[in-house]
């Protein structure tokens, strides 16, 4: 756990989030409270790609049901693993955000090559085979590594399914670096080194505690994950609620459009030109263009996202949760999509294996 005056510091940084206001944690009531409390007591700190969800408690508890239960909870793959996943996700993603925050806390688990090779976008570079072909996994370039169990291949692809969706929240609400703007170049090595020791994950908090915060839902999570266990609930509960959110905040053509597209998409960048949303959005209501411009940018290229597309579907402040909501709902949905692409072999179920 971070020591107080650090932690306080670290909630300061919720200033950084981008066209909404974070809920500060003095203000927090009901179901943003607890999770607040959760994310501080398991996490060590208020993550700001948490926070950031604060405008709609459900969509803030399912994030959070997501990050705790596949990659913070102890479960059958090494953290040292699932940080690697997150990581490479984030670079894959352009998410420089994410790559320097889970670098570090690769690099404060004793493994400072694979970070830097990350952080490069050189995963070719990581000497460690098994490290480097689930680095490559991740990035949907190769298979899991031979000695990876059935349990820790379905931690593992739900750590890269969050990360898809984490990604695209960060890129759009935040700024490149963990680091507030305000942290001279001079300062910044040094204090990216206490970030790093201050983000060195404890003992494992036990599976399952998250559920609580949000209601049951009918569907199973992830298909990779045993139907009825802890993560495929806790999938199923975030995705019931994100759904919901989706439903309040997103206009049902907007949805289908969108489904529509990600089915069809190779999961590559679109390219630094907009130009491909345009004979997209030409069906949908002029009324709901901006917020069909801003879902589409939000699942495929979340990087393009500026301002004015904020501004477009509602001027800022006015309407912060559904703003979150949808951007979330798009979000969730291009990370199922990025889930269900990644390479699947038969892992082995021999549970003495290194890996789980």
């Amino acid at each position: 756990m971070a020591p107080g005056v650090v932690r306080v510091a670290l909630r300061r940084t919720l200033r950084e989030v981008k066209y909404v206001e974070a809920v500060r944690p003095r203000r927090a009531r009901g179901l943003v409270k607890d999770v607040y409390r959760q994310v501080e007591r398991d996490f060590g700190m208020l993550a700001p790609p948490i926070a950031l969800h604060s405008a709609s408690p459900d969509a803030l508890a399912a994030a959070w049901l997501m990050l705790r239960e596949s990659l913070v909870a102890g479960g059958a793959a090494r953290r040292a693993d699932k940080e690697v996943v997150a990581a490479a996700v984030s670079a894959a993603n352009s998410c420089p955000y994410c790559v320097e925050v889970h670098a570090m806390a690769i690099g404060s688990l004793g493994d400072p090559d694979a970070a830097a090779a990350i952080e490069a976008d050189a995963v070719t570079a990581i000497r460690d085979r098994d490290t480097r072909e689930l680095a490559a996994w991740a990035r949907g370039e190769g298979p899991l590594p031979a000695d990876v169990s059935a349990p820790a291949a379905a931690e593992l692809a739900a750590v890269a399914v969050t990360f898809h969706y984490l990604n695209r929240m960060v890129n759009v609400f935040l700024g490149p670096s963990p680091l507030p703007d305000s942290v001279p170049p001079s300062a910044r090595a040094k204090a990216k080194a206490v970030l790093g020791f201050l983000l060195k994950p404890g003992e494992a908090p036990p599976p399952g505690e998250s559920l609580g915060l949000l209601p049951a839902a009918s569907a199973d999570g992830p298909d990779r994950a045993s139907p009825g266990g802890v993560l495929s609930d806790a999938f199923a509960r975030a995705s019931a609620a994100i759904g919901a959110a989706g439903e309040r905040s997103v206009p049902a053509g907007v949805r289908d459009l969108v489904r529509r597209e990600i089915k069809v998409w190779d999961g590559k960048p679109p390219g630094l030109s907009r130009a491909w949303t345009e004979p997209v959005l030409a069906e949908l209501p002029a009324a709901d263009r901006p917020a069909g411009r801003l879902a589409l940018l939000a699942a495929q290229a979340p990087y393009q996202v500026d301002a004015a597309d904020v501004t477009a579907f509602g001027p800022e402040g006015t309407d912060d949760r559904a703003l979150v909501e949808l951007v979330s709902w798009a979000s969730l949905t291009a990370a199922v999509a990025a889930g269900d692409r990644l390479p699947v072999r038969p892992p082995r179920e021999d549970p003495a294996v290194r890996r789980g």
